[in-house]
């Protein structure tokens, strides 16, 4: 019998409370439970002593009898201090692809050339406009 110790959600609607407990892993999320181990209520302030409420001497007895916290239950019990922290997996999915990464290239480079164009336009000499309003006065 696999034990897990995870959230059983609670509460109504848009309302979520969830208990922390352990149940065995084939059993349904809000069903069946061996224990209650704790309380979560994500509702509550961040910094809210009552967000979370772990019977850690009861979670560490489960865990020597072999149970498995979830992912959000271990990452609790690395908040409270009981279990060190985890190396986790870093998924680059916030990195573009390879064609967004050469269109940005590309759009690099065509807009140093038109800021190239720019400087080399500023820095040509400006005699052929001062000539036209001299001419435009002799017309008169």
């Amino acid at each position: 019998m696999a034990i897990k110790i995870r959230l059983a959600r609670g509460g109504s609607k848009k309302r979520p409370f969830y208990r922390v407990v352990a149940a065995d892993s084939r059993m349904p999320r809000d069903g069946r439970f061996i224990e209650k181990l704790g309380t979560y209520n994500p509702q509550l302030a961040k910094d809210d002593e009552n967000r979370i409420k772990l019977d850690v001497e009861k979670i560490q007895e489960w865990i020597s009898k072999g149970a498995q916290p979830t992912d959000r239950v271990a990452r609790f019990l690395e908040a409270a201090g009981v279990r060190e922290k985890a190396n986790r997996a870093n998924m680059k999915k916030a990195e573009p692809g390879k064609k967004a990464v050469e269109r940005a290239k590309e759009r690099a480079e065509k807009e140093a050339a038109i800021a190239a164009a720019a400087a080399e336009a500023a820095a040509a000499p400006a005699e052929a406009p001062a000539e036209a309003p001299a001419e435009e006065a002799s017309a008169e």
